[in-house]
């Protein structure tokens, strides 16, 4: 049995196919479902459209698993709801002093800006197609960016299941297709890692990538990123220390990311703190 927002079992269909948990039940946030003696619900998370906190009741006691979260708006998505409890299971992607993201509107302004001052050029950005490609349209669009948006292939699905749930994109366009001169100017996203042949086919192309890496001037030269944009799904290192305390969990576990620099500054704040032994998908951020 998969236990899962309508939005997430969603993605998992789309992802993995029909067969992708043949058993699937969806719960709102805020649902309560009773499992012998623990109580379970689902709390919006903040990550993506449809992420979820787990919060488990049990003779009193309650521990909430954050899974990803950030603590920022997000158009595309519920914000992240702190619930007061007893263990408090989080990530620690970004879990080190230098990652303070920048506000979002910063990083698109910054976008614009690119766009106006190289008309001649195509503006091809790397986003990862669930979560950050439809949170930069809905970033974009907040910020009076009306024109159509073009997609590579891959990016098309998750964007279909975001509108399927009531989240306006505007105007995009599948990238296939487009003569090379009706792109001079125009905004393409990507997955990233661009292939230097697919990039061929645009007119002097200007690449970015939207990730919370790109804190890391190597990371961006490393990828030959050209206007890097920190924006990301994940709470920053301020955000990771506030939510400790927004909770008020006496105990906290950590998961994957780094999770001594966090650890150690729980331990200061007067948590009790240790690591969990877990892969975590940190890249996608």
């Amino acid at each position: 049995m998969v236990l899962a927002t309508a939005a997430t079992l969603d993605f998992m269909v789309h992802r993995y196919g029909e067969d992708a948990g043949a058993e699937r039940q969806p719960l709102r946030y805020g649902e309560a479902l009773e499992i012998g003696d623990v109580r379970l619900r689902l709390l919006p998370a903040g990550h993506i459209l449809g992420s979820a906190q787990v919060v488990l009741e049990y003779r009193g006691s309650r521990a909430v698993v954050s899974g990803d979260y950030k603590r920022r708006r997000d158009p595309t998505c519920e914000s992240f709801t702190p619930e007061a409890c007893d263990v408090f299971v989080t990530e620690a992607t970004f879990a080190l002093p230098v990652f303070r993201h920048p506000p979002d509107r910063q990083e698109i302004a910054r976008l614009l800006h690119s766009l106006r001052l190289f008309p001649e050029r195509c503006h091809v950005v790397g986003v990862y197609s669930l979560g950050k490609c439809q949170r930069v349209i809905a970033l974009l669009r907040e910020a009076g960016f009306d024109e159509t948006i073009y997609l590579h292939g891959a990016l098309e699905p998750c964007c279909a299941i975001y509108r399927q749930h009531g989240v306006p994109l505007g105007s995009l366009a599948p990238v296939a297709g487009v003569h090379r001169d009706q792109l001079k100017g125009k905004l393409v996203l990507a997955p990233p890692g661009f292939d230097d042949r697919w990039l061929r086919r645009f007119p002097e192309p200007l690449t970015a990538m939207a990730s919370g890496w790109m804190r890391v001037r190597q990371r961006a030269k490393q990828w030959g990123v050209e206007l890097p944009l920190v924006i990301s799904d994940h709470a920053d290192w301020d955000e990771l220390n506030s939510t400790m305390v927004d909770v008020g969990a006496p105990e906290i576990w950590v998961t994957h990311g780094r999770e001594e620099a966090l650890i150690r500054q729980a331990t200061l704040n007067g948590f009790s703190a240790r690591a969990l032994s877990l892969t975590g998908f940190e890249e996608e951020c």
